[in-house]
């Protein structure tokens, strides 16, 4: 009889994500531990304990979830953890910072859905702006849309410091070419709309980051995303439930945070599965998320 799947969620923060914990449980995971403040040298003994606690036969029935709110911390953590082990003693981990991997790819694959209505190629190829690219969701956000072909530029407001390390960090991790630019007023943005074909908004809930007005310099707009749920809107004009909607004015659709997030639930809810159903280790990051997130959209 198969044993228990088990999973062990970890997280560098105070407190593990209840938001996670509920779309594990849902996803039919009911034996969950939490492990708060972990330090990446940690996780090698954490993994070990994991794995050598069940014969081979049950390894797959256990797992990891590695949150926090740092996408290159994240991942180094995982890595750390695939180190750890060996034949036969493997175990799944998954990796979802602030739900940050499902989100970016449920925004990427929305998007590109919206674009192939009318473009075959989708978001492949257009020049992509992300603004509010300081947090790991617009961050992660581009580097998907540079790994599916897209032309990316990393916005910032608050000077080229802000995003040029991480851009640097990406293009060398995952072999993609992020451009940086900063726009910290209205003439600014609106010198850099001018190039977008696709906007990303990923700032802070309720900060309008574009208005109607740096809009009317878009003259090239195929599609405007937002992440945000909070009014008012990141996009001037973008509704929560916008799917592909006519913008105002005439210049391309928008992608509003409900039409995101109906994806974003569907992905981590299938790739939490994926782990309790696999019969071997699986290892599942934003890459893995933005195909799930291409299938679910359809």
């Amino acid at each position: 009889m198969p044993a228990p799947y088990v999973l062990h969620m970890l997280t560098p923060l105070k407190h593990v994500s209840a938001f996670d914990v509920n779309m594990a449980a849902d996803a039919g995971i009911h034996t969950l531990f939490p492990y708060t403040e972990v330090e990446p040298g940690e996780v090698a003994a954490i993994t070990q304990d994991a794995m050598f606690s069940r014969d081979p036969a049950n390894a797959a029935r256990t797992g990891l979830f590695i949150g926090g709110r740092d996408a290159v911390q994240a991942l180094d953590m995982m890595e750390a953890a695939r180190q750890s082990m060996f034949p036969p003693f493997t175990i799944s981990v998954m990796v979802d910072p602030s739900g940050a991997f499902t989100t970016a790819a449920a925004m990427v694959a929305v998007v590109d859905r919206a674009l192939r209505r009318t473009r075959p190629e989708g978001i492949k190829g257009t020049a992509v702006q992300v603004y509010g690219a300081t947090g790991v969701v617009g961050s992660t956000a581009g580097v998907i849309a540079a790994l599916a072909g897209a032309r990316v530029t990393l916005v910032s407001h608050r000077g080229l410091s802000g995003v040029e390390p991480r851009a640097a960090e990406f293009n060398k991790r995952f072999d993609v070419q992020l451009a940086c630019a900063d726009a910290p007023d209205d003439a600014s943005k609106e010198a850099q709309l001018a190039e977008a074909e696709v906007v990303f908004a990923c700032g802070r809930a309720g900060v309008q980051i574009i208005t109607a007005k740096h809009l009317e310099s878009a003259e090239r707009l195929l599609a405007a995303a937002d992440v945000n749920a909070v009014p008012p809107s990141g996009v001037e004009g973008v509704g929560a439930k916008d799917d592909g909607t006519p913008l105002p004015g005439g210049r391309g659709v928008g992608i509003g945070a409900l039409a995101i997030g109906n994806v974003k639930f569907k992905v981590q809810h299938a790739l939490l599965q994926r782990l309790a159903d696999a019969g071997k280790a699986v290892y599942l990051d934003f890459r893995d998320a933005y195909d799930a997130a291409r299938a679910l959209a359809g």
